[in-house]
């Protein structure tokens, strides 16, 4: 049934990761309403507009990473990074 997608233990834990942070963003906005900001980005944001687009680059660079290397390479590094541009967006976005 799942053999569409290159599931991975690290791809599992990306997506395992994107619940987590959509469960959590979901509480935080109910507890302290966001207001827009501008950062990097060329856009003024609020944090969901942050995490939406973090998530997408995070994934893309997941993808990517997973796409371009050898078969049965090590995913971990695609994970990480993923992770640090998400974070990155989301704090300085």
């Amino acid at each position: 049934m799942l053999t569409w997608m290159y599931w991975t233990p690290e791809v599992a834990i990306f997506f395992g990761c994107v619940v987590l942070m959509l469960a959590g963003m979901t509480v935080w906005e109910l507890r302290s309403p966001t207001i827009e900001r501008k950062g990097f980005l060329p856009i003024a944001t609020t944090r969901g507009d942050r995490l939406f687009i973090g998530l997408l680059t995070a994934a893309y660079i997941n993808l990517a990473w997973i796409g371009i290397g050898a078969e049965g390479a090590n995913a971990w590094p695609g994970f990480a990074a993923s992770m640090l541009v998400l974070l990155a967006i989301m704090w300085k976005g």
